[in-house]
């Protein structure tokens, strides 16, 4: 019979995801208690409580326009990368073929490649072969970044999908499109709907693609942040911020509505 688990095990246990949630906790707090100071500058514990600096994000032109820029630049991140994420995972899963490995391999090396020397590339690129950095560079670069999570997710999800299924709508004469449609995509739905969050932060929050493919007229959120911090470092830096964490915890609630977290994980 197995004994149960050692006591210091289970302290130790208790300790360590403690000092995680306070490492990953912590520098939000900090954050978060910044913005409502009633400072000039950027100081923390507070200097007084004031919702100024809320105010003053929301009628910056900057802040706005780079806040539009940004979510319009992850929405189309979004539709470009799941659209392209779930057809390879679909193939990559579900057929076998030559240099399958290779492909997938291939589409999962964003994920090791180091964000710095791929946006230099980027640039390089685009610099040689376009007419530099633009909103479709970023568009390029945001999904290349990006498709690995939605090709990991709809795997995840087509793991589980009964494979009987397809094979019955196919005896019952479903076409590729039908098949398609009616069948493997909804055993998908779980999966692109998590593939469709992680794409939307990362898009939305990326700073190392946008510094080397910002063009004159497109600047990201996070790069007025950036931009802020370097010139005139006062809480509003601090406000937006913690309305960037705010967008992540509704959308992390929305999904938990929606498919539920549990699934999707």
């Amino acid at each position: 019979m197995v004994g149960g688990v050692p006591y210091g095990v289970k302290l130790l246990s208790v300790v360590l995801v403690a000092a995680i949630a306070i490492f990953m906790l912590v520098p939000l707090m900090v954050v978060i208690g910044s913005s409502v100071s009633a400072s000039e500058f950027l100081v923390f514990p507070p200097r007084g409580l004031s919702l100024r600096w809320y105010g003053e994000v929301l009628q910056s032109d900057a802040y706005l326009s780079a806040a539009k820029t940004s979510v319009q630049l992850a929405l189309v991140t979004v539709v470009v990368s799941v659209a392209i994420g779930t057809s390879a995972a679909i193939a990559l899963t579900m057929f076998r073929f030559p240099g399958g490995s290779f492909l997938s391999a291939l589409f999962l090396s964003p994920l090791i490649l180091p964000s710095l020397i791929f946006a230099i590339g980027l640039l390089m690129v685009f610099s040689a072969y376009a007419d530099g950095p633009s909103f479709t560079g970023l568009v390029v670069g945001h999904v290349v970044i990006t498709l690995p999570y939605v090709i990991r997710t709809v795997s995840a999800a087509l793991a589980d999908m009964d494979p009987h299924l397809d094979e019955a709508s196919r005896m019952m004469g479903a076409s590729w499109w039908q098949r398609y449609l009616l069948v493997i995509l909804p055993q998908c739905r779980t999966g692109m709907a998590a593939g469709a969050f992680f794409v939307f932060n990362i898009s939305f929050d990326d700073a190392v693609v946008a510094l080397f493919m910002r063009a004159p007229d497109v600047e990201t959120l996070p790069m007025r942040i950036y931009s802020s911090l370097e010139f005139s470092p006062d809480p509003s830096v601090a406000a937006v911020s913690t309305i960037m964490i705010g967008i992540t915890i509704v959308l992390v609630l929305v999904l938990n509505r929606v498919f539920g977290l549990a699934r999707i994980m």
